[in-house]
């Protein structure tokens, strides 16, 4: 098993090494002058002149690209071209919204989806088969936004029980923190719940078609010990395969959530910094994202090897 990790941590290094080349090139390969995007028409030859040196644009190629990647390996993301701080501190101040949301996303969404599924395929055909699959569809068929303003529309504004926008840290209490982290986290999981439902209906299916279940009942077992340890754990990696799949839903779930509910996340930074054309906070998003996928992934195909053990050999 170690040597399967082993292998599996050294294929994430080339993804990693590409991504961080697309990145670099983002700014470089820009139509036109970057230092001119980014200050706009009206800027002069003198603050032209002070952004590509800021920017490294005057030296060749290859050296910018060994001095960025020697940055990024002491931690340094760059300075933001906008409100002159850190990158790195800009990050700091607002991951905790985003970590959160999607932590209660994929906790909330697995709680709920799994169940969902398993019993939709253990009632096949049935009214409880038919309400899973149209949720699926409707999950699957709405808009992000459009659900997190329905969402609002009955229980802040109709019903008055949640606050509309706004964060709390959980540090203020878990109260005022799970009062505006429960819609937001609907909103996401909405989605999620209906990709995860429909994989796990749709493994279970198969496998409760096997023979070593018709063994099982036949000894007797009770149909609750068929479903979750004959039934779900044999039906466990195409779900857990979704759930890491599904996770770039997440992330752009993420941006969009946060808008609505107004939420100081990284999705509000990431949209602030697309709007400013502020570079160096876009290709820290860029990188971070995608070294956070890679993780992921990384992490399923170590969850492989502890459901299926004849995937470590």
């Amino acid at each position: 098993m170690f040597g399967y990790l082993v292998r599996r941590i050294l294929a994430a290094i080339p993804v990693m090494g590409v991504v961080a080349l697309f990145v670099f090139l983002l700014l470089r390969l820009t139509p036109g002058d970057p230092a001119a995007i980014i200050a706009g028409d009206n800027a002069s030859p003198e603050q032209l002149e002070r952004i590509r040196t800021m920017l490294g644009l005057n030296e060749p190629l290859y050296v910018q690209f060994f001095t960025w990647i020697g940055r990024l390996l002491r931690g340094d993301l760059g300075v933001s071209l906008i409100s002159n701080v850190p990158v790195l501190t800009m990050i700091g101040q607002r991951i905790e919204p985003s970590i959160s949301i999607a932590v209660a996303t994929i906790i909330l969404s697995i709680l709920v989806a799994v169940p969902l599924g398993t019993i939709a395929a253990w009632k096949h055909g049935t009214w409880i088969d038919r309400f899973v699959m149209v949720l699926s569809v409707v999950g699957f068929s709405v808009p992000v936004f459009v659900i997190g303003y329905v969402l609002i529309q009955i229980f802040a504004i109709d019903l008055r029980w949640l606050p509309v926008q706004g964060y709390r840290s959980i540090a203020a209490g878990f109260g005022p923190f799970f009062e505006r982290i429960i819609l937001p986290t609907c909103t996401l999981s909405f989605i999620y719940i209906a990709l995860i439902a429909r994989m796990t209906r749709a493994a279970m299916l198969d496998v409760l078609n096997e023979d070593y279940v018709r063994t099982a009942r036949a000894k007797g077992l009770r149909e609750t010990a068929v479903l979750l340890r004959h039934g779900l754990r044999n039906a466990a990696v195409p779900v857990i395969t979704v759930i890491g799949t599904g996770f770039a839903l997440l992330i752009s779930g993420v941006v969009v959530t946060e808008s609505v509910f107004n939420l100081p996340g990284i999705g509000r930074l990431t949209v602030d910094a697309v709007l400013a054309r502020d570079y160096p906070v876009i290709q820290a998003m860029i990188l971070l994202t995608s070294a956070l996928y890679v993780a992921v992934n990384l992490l399923v195909d170590v969850a492989y090897t502890l459901l299926d053990p004849r995937i470590r050999y």
